[in-house]
């Protein structure tokens, strides 16, 4: 797997092959597993900072199709320029784009990197409200599914919030540790889904609870962990698994989540682009999903095959609040500053 120390020391090797860039796809599934193995490698350009979800997928990639996918992680404006100047150059090295899709969106409306992606065969078990956001360019895998962290000895069961709505409880005044709205993140994405969904008016009274605002998730988590706030939101559900016997717990909010999707596009002059494709599809089988869903992320596809622990099912089953919309990021992002000064 590259990281960011050995990606500079691999990127001299990989530009040796970049002469393939362009290389046809080989269309038909049996053609392009035979054409995967030939290339024998993928490598992906993600966003997310994942080693738990990365690992275990590249492994049984690498497992099943016998070809390694070679993953480099980097924050959104570092691989965005990337990807920039690799494109610029025609030094073509990445094959895949793994990213926020909102991020992905605004990398292909900006610069448009990627090129057509093809018939992915998982894109037909979608949930409709993925299906509905497929295109030529991107395709959803995995959503980031947000709710709320409570303190145990602070929050007794019979107190614990269970809906959006509950954070309004006075008893919550100067409480709340909130990821900040008013820049990008989960504050922001929480933001958006809860005005779509309970309107201005929810916010100005959550103003008015005098939440604290945090830019840090890790360190948001260890912080209720502490005691020093009763409740964080929006808690990002995969990172509860860490958070095994402390005083804390993860609660599923009974209107809906708050959550971010993550989708897969094929970069342009892909190097790798049948491993690329065949990946892209990967990602969309139960093996993955599986994966996904046992580390608190959520699923994209309907009648997932696999049967989940106990513990993580219910993370899997969750219902969003609103759905998804990547049109209004500035708008939103004003509103929130004006409401919370």
């Amino acid at each position: 797997m590259f990281t960011r120390r050995d990606f500079g020391a691999g990127a001299g090797a990989a530009c040796l092959i970049a002469g393939a860039a362009g290389a046809q796809d080989a269309g038909g599934p049996d053609e392009r597993i035979a054409a995967a193995r030939r290339e024998g490698r993928v490598i992906v350009y993600s966003g997310y900072l994942s080693p738990r979800t990365h690992d275990a997928i590249g492994k049984a990639f690498e497992a099943k199709y016998g070809v390694r996918a070679e993953v480099f992680t980097a924050r959104g404006g570092e691989l965005r320029e990337r990807i920039r100047v690799e494109q610029l150059s025609g030094r073509f090295i990445g094959d895949v784009l793994h990213n926020a899709s909102l991020l992905s969106m605004q990398q292909i409306a900006a610069e448009a990197p990627v090129e057509p992606i093809g018939a992915l065969p998982g894109a037909a078990r979608l949930k409709s409200e993925f299906a509905a956001r497929v295109s030529d360019l991107q395709v959803p895998i995995f959503t980031i599914n947000y709710g709320f962290l409570v303190n145990t000895n602070l929050v007794p069961p019979r107190a614990e919030p269970k809906r959006w709505q509950d954070l309004l409880d006075p008893q919550w005044k100067g409480k709340i540790l909130f990821d900040d709205p008013r820049t990008p993140g989960g504050g922001r994405v929480l933001f958006h889904m809860t005005m779509d969904k309970y309107g201005r008016g929810f916010h100005e009274e959550m103003a008015k609870q005098a939440p604290v605002f945090t830019r840090d998730y890790g360190e948001a988590a260890r912080r209720i962990a502490r005691g020093e706030y009763s409740i964080y939101v929006p808690l990002i559900f995969s990172q509860a698994v860490p958070l095994k016997g402390l005083p804390v717990r993860a609660v599923i909010p009974e209107d809906g989540v708050t959550y971010g999707s993550y989708s897969v596009s094929i970069l342009k002059k892909a190097p790798h682009p049948n491993a690329a494709r065949l990946l892209a599809d990967f990602y969309l089988s139960d093996e993955v999903q599986a994966i996904y869903a046992e580390t608190g992320h959520g699923v994209v596809v309907k009648d997932l095959a696999v049967k989940l622990s106990a513990e993580m099912a219910p993370f899997a089953a969750v219902k969003p609040l609103t759905d998804e919309d990547l049109t209004r990021y500035d708008t939103f992002l004003a509103l929130a500053k004006e409401i919370y000064k």
